[in-house]
C-alpha cells in the first residue's frame, strides 16, 4: 500500500494516487504531484485554504484535481494557487506554466474576464474579446457559469484603488461634446429600450456597440485627458449595462464578467457614483443567485465607495441592495435598518437634476419596488401588498418593474390565503410578460408559482399552471 500525505492510503493506480491513475492530458502536473508525494485530496484542500486567505472561496476536491489532470484549465487565479502549493511541497519554485497550465493571456476569455486587471490595455483586449465571443458564440460551449468565489477579488482590488486614489472629481458627462456626447446618446437610447422591453431585447446591441465602437475609441491615442476620463466612465456604464441586460436575459455568468470589467473601466474614469452602482449590480446578481452574504458585502463596498460622492440617490440604491441581501437571509432587524437608511438618503436628495446622470432614474418608486421584495422574503405580507400595489400603480411605463411588482403582489395575496386574488394578479403579470424580454420578470412569477404547490389540487391553480407553462416552463 502507498501512503500519501493526507494520511489516507490507496492502492497504486486508484483514484487520488498522484501520477498512478489513468494518464491525463496534463503530464507536467501529474509529474509534480508524484514528485511532491501530494494526493489529489491534499492538493485540493491546500488550494482552498490559500484561496480563502486571499479572499477567494472555493470548494475544490479530488474530482477537481482529476479534471485539471485531464486538461481542464482552472478558473481565475487558481493556477497560481496550485503552483504555490506545489512549490511549498517540492521546496523549489514552480510556475503555472511549469505545471502545464496555459499562460494567462492564452486562457479562455470567460476565465480571464472574471479578473480585475491592473493592465488597462489587457482589460480592453479582454472586454473586446468577451463581447466578440459572446455575439458570435464561437467558443461559448453551453452556459457561462456564475462563479461566486470570483466576486471577492474585484471587490478587493476596487477598494484598494479607492483607498489609494485621489478624490474623483465630479465631471460634466457631456463636456465638450464629441465622442463622449455620442456615447451618452446611445446609452440613453439603450436605457429606454431596456426599461420598456427588457434586457433580452437589447443586450446584443449594447455588447456590439461597446466592443466594436467604444473600445476602439479608448484604444486610440491623442484624446485629451479630460475627455478620456469621461469616455472611460461612459464605457464603464455601457459595460455595466451589458452586464445588467445579460442578467435580465438569464446569462448570469456573462453578467458577472461584464460587471467585473466595468468596475475596472470605472476606476480609470474616476467616477465613484458609477462605481457604487456597478457594485449595486453585482450585489443584486449575487443575492438573486443564492449568495445574499456576498450581496450584502458588495453593497457595503458600494456604500463605502459612494458615501462622500454627493449622491444620496446612489446611496439609497446601495442601502436597498443591502436590505435585499439581509431579507434573503431572513434578518428582519438588519433589513429594517437598511431600508430606513435608504429612505433617509432618498429624503436627503435634492432631486434628480442635482444628482449624477447615472442615478437620475432612481426615485421613491424604485425604493417601493425593492422594499416590496424585502417584505415578501420576510413573510410580511400586508407590508408587501401595500408597497407592491403602490409600485404597480406608479410604474405603468416601466414594464419590467411593473411585471415584477405584480408577481410580488400576487405572492402577498397568497401569503394572506387570498387564493382567488393571487391567481388574478399573477394572470395579469403573465399577460404583461408578452412584451418584456426579461428573465428576472419570469423568475419572479416562477417564485409565485412555486408557492402554489400546497394548492395544486385546486382547479384555479391547475388552470393557471396550464396557462403559464408556455412562458414559465414546466412546473419543477
Amino acid at each position: 500500500m502507498a501512503t500519501v500525505t493526507d494520511g489516507q492510503s490507496r492502492t497504486p493506480g486508484s483514484p487520488g494516487s498522484p501520477g498512478k491513475g489513468p494518464a491525463g492530458a496534463n503530464k507536467a502536473l501529474a509529474a509534480a504531484l508524484r514528485d511532491a508525494g501530494c494526493s489529489y485530496a491534499s492538493l485540493a484542500l491546500r488550494v482552498n485554504e490559500l484561496g480563502r486567505r486571499q479572499g477567494m472561496e472555493s470548494n475544490y476536491d479530488k474530482a477537481s484535481v482529476a479534471r485539471w489532470l485531464n486538461g481542464q484549465q482552472p478558473r481565475a487565479n487558481t493556477p497560481g494557487l496550485i503552483a504555490a502549493v506545489l512549490s511549498e511541497r517540492l521546496g523549489l519554485p514552480v510556475s503555472p506554466t511549469d505545471l502545464g497550465f496555459l499562460p494567462e493571456q492564452q486562457r479562455p476569455v470567460v476565465g480571464r474576464a472574471l479578473v480585475y486587471r491592473e493592465d488597462l490595455a489587457d482589460t480592453l483586449h479582454t472586454l473586446a474579446e468577451l463581447g466578440s465571443t459572446d455575439i458570435s458564440r464561437r467558443s461559448l460551449l453551453g452556459t457561462v457559469p456564475f462563479v461566486a468565489g470570483a466576486l471577492m477579488s474585484p471587490q478587493r482590488e476596487w477598494l484598494l484603488w479607492l483607498v489609494e486614489s485621489p478624490e474623483g472629481a465630479r465631471l460634466d458627462p457631456v463636456a465638450g461634446g464629441g465622442p463622449v456626447e455620442q456615447v451618452h446618446a446611445m446609452i440613453g437610447m439603450f436605457d429606454h429600450m431596456d426599461n420598456h422591453f427588457g434586457g433580452g431585447g437589447v443586450r446584443t446591441s449594447i455588447v456590439h456597440y461597446l466592443c466594436t465602437e467604444v473600445v476602439p475609441m479608448l484604444q486610440r491615442r491623442g484624446t485629451p485627458p479630460h475627455q478620456r476620463c469621461l469616455l472611460y466612465a461612459a464605457a464603464a456604464r455601457l459595460a455595466a449595462m451589458a452586464g445588467w441586460s445579460s442578467y435580465d436575459a438569464g446569462e448570469y455568468g456573462l453578467a458577472q464578467r461584464y460587471m467585473t470589467q466595468a468596475l475596472r473601466l470605472c476606476a480609470e474614469g474616476r467616477d465613484r457614483v458609477l462605481g457604487g452602482q456597478i457594485l449595486a449590480g453585482l450585489s443584486h446578481l449575487a443575492t438573486g443567485l443564492g449568495r445574499p452574504d456576498e450581496g450584502v458585502a458588495l453593497a457595503r463596498a458600494g456604500i463605502a465607495t459612494a458615501r462622500d460622492s454627493g449622491s444620496p440617490l446612489g446611496l439609497m440604491r446601495l442601502y436597498a441592495m443591502s436590505a435585499r441581501g439581509h431579507a434573503a437571509q431572513n434578518r428582519a432587524a438588519e433589513t429594517t435598518e437598511a431600508l430606513y437608511l435608504a429612505q433617509r438618503q432618498l429624503d436627503a436628495s435634492r432631486g434628480a437634476a442635482q444628482e449624477s446622470v447615472w442615478v437620475r432614474f432612481l426615485d421613491h418608486h424604485y425604493l417601493q419596488a425593492e422594499s416590496a421584495l424585502c417584505f415578501r422574503d420576510l413573510g410580511l405580507a400586508a407590508q408587501a401588498e401595500r408597497t407592491a400595489e403602490e409600485s404597480v400603480a406608479a410604474n405603468g411605463d416601466r414594464r419590467r418593474r411593473q411585471a415584477i411588482s405584480r408577481s410580488v403582489l400576487a405572492t402577498a395575496h397568497l401569503q394572506q390565503n387570498r387564493l382567488d386574488e393571487a391567481i388574478g394578479t399573477a394572470t395579469e403579470a403573465l399577460s404583461g410578460l408578452g412584451t418584456v424580454h426579461s428573465e428576472r420578470s419570469i423568475q419572479a412569477l416562477r417564485d409565485f408559482r412555486n408557492r402554489l404547490a400546497p394548492s395544486r389540487h385546486e382547479p384555479l391553480v391547475q388552470e393557471f399552471e396550464r396557462r403559464s407553462r408556455p412562458v414559465l416552463g414546466a412546473v419543477a
